[in-house]
């Protein structure tokens, strides 16, 4: 099975700028998807309700490597307003960027892998504003990066570098989590020295709310100590009394209790991700229509 790093070799922009984009994941093993079909969580009740709701584009890859603009299409007849890319499929921004008007989406964020960011980040920084990306993300650390504590004290210190020319030109950097970022060293968690060591106004965080419950965690408690710091959410679910990941809805997790803490937390996007979907179109549309549906 192709790993999330082949993915990330086969991905490149037109004229040449290579690895655009990076799955959320990219070289690990991505948790199981749950293929059984257990109950939907009970809808919240509430005035409240999502407006633009988002997909990560890493959930329909195959579908994306087949058929670019039609896989979109779909996306915007499902009802999605907004998409979050993690690589473009070798086409130049321009042609992006007419694509989504086309299909009257908009792209507010991109995952950038960390090598990316070291090496090219003018250029991807152009890309992003042609495109009319709001957002740029760095998603995953390979294991090599993640050996030490010291290891996150530097990655913070280039956030942070990467952080002010993002804001030079008018774009937030942000980084999106896993859930070996709440593994203990020598008691203290990464995710923490992250949030302590990274300026809060020039390196946000996109909290995926699914790895951090499996990390754990709870994402109530960090949107009341870090309020603001949380921009961007991914949005899957956990299977009850396991560890898979399975459609938004049909899991453990509580989405009208976090999402009635938006405010405070400061999210303004909401991207569904499924990482190894067994019919992805179908996924996301199961997803959306509880999101439609839910008050909170």
């Amino acid at each position: 099975m192709k790993t999330r790093r082949d993915f990330l070799k086969d991905l490149s922009i037109g004229g040449g700028l290579c690895l655009t984009g990076i799955a959320t994941g990219c070289g690990r093993e991505a948790a199981p998807v749950d293929t059984s079909t257990p109950t939907p969580t009970p809808v919240s009740e509430g005035t409240n309700s999502l407006g633009s709701i988002g997909v990560q584009l890493y959930t329909v890859r195959e579908e994306m490597k087949k058929d670019f603009e039609g896989t979109l299409e779909k996306i915007a007849a499902l009802g999605y307003k907004e998409v979050e890319f993690a690589g473009y499929y070798d086409r130049t921004p321009d042609q992006v960027r007419a694509v989504l008007e086309r299909n009257r989406l908009a792209a507010p964020a991109t995952h950038i892998p960390i090598e990316q960011l070291r090496s090219n980040l003018p250029q991807t920084i152009a890309a992003a504003k042609t495109i009319g990306h709001q957002y740029i993300i760095c998603p995953w650390l390979d294991d090599v990066e993640r050996i030490f504590l010291d290891d996150y004290r530097k990655h913070a210190a280039l956030f942070n570098r990467v952080g002010a020319a993002c804001r030079k030109a008018g774009i937030q950097f942000a980084y999106h989590n896993h859930e070996f970022e709440f593994e203990s060293f020598d008691g203290q968690m990464p995710y923490d020295l992250l949030l302590k060591e990274c300026d809060a106004e020039l390196v946000k965080m996109e909290l995926d709310l699914y790895w951090i419950a499996r990390g754990g965690q709870d994402a109530l408690a960090y949107f009341d100590n870090h309020p603001g710091r949380f921009p961007l959410v991914h949005v899957k679910d956990l299977e009850r009394g396991g560890i898979r990941a399975v459609e938004v809805g049909q899991g453990s997790l509580n989405f009208g209790a976090i999402f009635a803490q938006s405010e405070k937390a400061g999210i303004k996007h909401y991207f569904v991700e499924q990482d190894e979907p067994a019919d992805a179109l179908a996924n996301i549309r199961t997803s959306i229509e509880y999101l439609k549906n839910l008050r909170f």
